[in-house]
């Protein structure tokens, strides 16, 4: 006999997560169900670990900028210490108990079992069935690609999650992805003296972003003696106590290990989504902007296929309780000004659309551009102060659409471009701001005027 539940959740991600434990603390019936860790890929192999991977590579890099500024320093790096930190602070060995404990405090059925919609309202998770009177909320996330590349199938290659889980690292690694992932952990491992070949199938780095990001990324992975292999795709995977790839011009790299980080899908076979109405072969479940799925069915996170961010699920969460809840001021979902960083040193920091983005909206387009190192605080800063700051503006409307903002702490000298673009702040009031000097973030009015 099926139990009556007000809302059933499957997938405990951070949107997952977040949308279970807020429903029931505001006094619904909720079951949460997923077979994996609770908290998903951010916590244990995702954003934490590996900012905390990062964090280190930097004082690595910081303590080689001494010379000539404040100095002599010698580094010797050792990756223990990273390792322990990760397996001890972020991740307690990949055990989820914290997680577990702190949604079912908040008074959600927590079922560690796959789910299924076996009809409109009525999940089976394991030899239990649900009928949620309010609805269901689909927040099954994504999982890596894997291309097929000819004799990749079967090889021990690494994922995010070998590379996060590293006790040790390899003397040689090949990257297969240029994107933000592949390039922060690369530049992590070239830092702590491991031989790193990225290989891009794009004709740039960071392809999504603006090519001055992709240009500034690839100089400075570079400098940290990174070899690039740019525009040319990876065709064939042999293994044999070591990675040979054979690319498409012919020539071949090798490496002890390989990364695959060529991007993350949706898999949403499996979870009987067509009962519901929802193709279980569409690449990702389409929500509207209350994030409903189907009638009675929500959905937040990767799984949309709105940005791969943690911050894109938080902000879905929100907008389905409030949904789910019937608030009067329930927001409708925009992701016009959607931000995202990539944590390589320099940071790069973008909001809004590039350039060419809103140009092939038909947009009237004026930019601005301006380079950190001719800031005040850029010269200042010196050593490691190699970025930009570039606005993307609707002159029909005189409004920013897009920001990037590279250099150090790139991500935080975003956040003042990201609310100028998400309210439409006119430039106009924009070029009145009073900046505080010597900022990094001063730099603003600089690529203002350059509009």
């Amino acid at each position: 006999m099926a139990e009556q539940v007000d809302v059933v959740v499957i997938g405990l991600g951070v949107g997952g997560e977040e949308t279970a434990g807020r429903l029931a603390q505001a006094g619904l019936n909720v079951v949460g169900v997923d077979p994996r860790l609770v908290g998903g890929e951010c916590p244990y192999w995702g954003c934490i670990p590996s900012k905390m991977m990062i964090r280190a590579s930097n004082l690595i890099a910081e303590t080689r900028r001494v010379d000539g500024m404040a100095g002599r320093a010698t580094v010797e790096p050792d990756w223990a210490p990273v390792a322990r930190r990760i397996r001890e602070e972020a991740t307690d060995n990949w055990n989820d108990q914290v997680a577990v404990d702190r949604l079912v405090g908040k008074g959600v059925t927590f079922l560690r079992e796959r789910a299924s919609v076996v009809a409109p309202g009525t999940v089976q998770a394991g030899d239990r069935t649900f009928e949620a009177s309010k609805g269901i909320v689909i927040a099954t996330g994504t999982v890596p690609v894997v291309p097929p590349i000819e004799g990749l199938a079967g090889t021990p290659f690494w994922t995010n999650h070998e590379a996060i889980e590293a006790d040790t690292l390899p003397a040689t690694i090949v990257v297969l992805g240029g994107g933000a992932i592949g390039l922060e952990l690369a530049q992590v491992f070239a830092r702590f003296g491991v031989e790193v070949t990225v290989v891009e199938a794009l004709d740039r780095v960071l392809a999504l972003e603006e090519p001055e990001s992709s240009a500034l990324a690839q100089e400075m992975l570079e400098r940290d003696g990174i070899t690039f292999r740019v525009g040319v795709r990876a065709e064939a995977v042999s293994y044999d106590d070591g990675f040979t790839v054979r690319l498409g011009d012919g020539s071949e790299v090798t490496g002890e290990k390989l990364l695959v980080a060529t991007g993350r899908r949706t898999d949403i076979r499996g979870l009987g989504l067509d009962a519901v109405g929802i193709d279980p072969s569409a690449r990702f479940v389409a929500v509207d902007e209350h994030v409903r799925a189907a009638s009675n069915v929500w959905a937040v996170g990767d799984v949309t296929g709105v940005g791969v961010f943690t911050h894109n699920a938080m902000y879905q969460a929100n907008v389905a309780v409030l949904d789910i809840l019937g608030a009067d001021d329930a927001p409708r979902a925009s992701y016009h000004a959607m931000p995202r960083v990539t944590f390589t040193d320099p940071e790069i920091g973008a909001v809004g659309l590039t350039e060419q983005q809103a140009r092939d909206q038909g947009l009237d387009v004026r930019t601005g551009i301006t380079q950190i190192p001719y800031s005040t605080r850029g010269w200042i800063h010196k050593a490691g102060n190699e970025g930009f700051i570039k606005v993307v503006m609707d002159a029909s409307r005189g409004v920013l659409v897009g920001a990037t903002s590279a250099g150090p702490v790139g991500g935080e000298v975003l956040s003042g471009l990201a609310v100028a673009v998400h309210a439409a702040v006119p430039v106009k009031e924009l070029q009145q701001m009073i900046l505080a000097y010597p900022t990094f973030h001063r730099a603003y009015g600089e690529a203002l005027k350059d509009l």
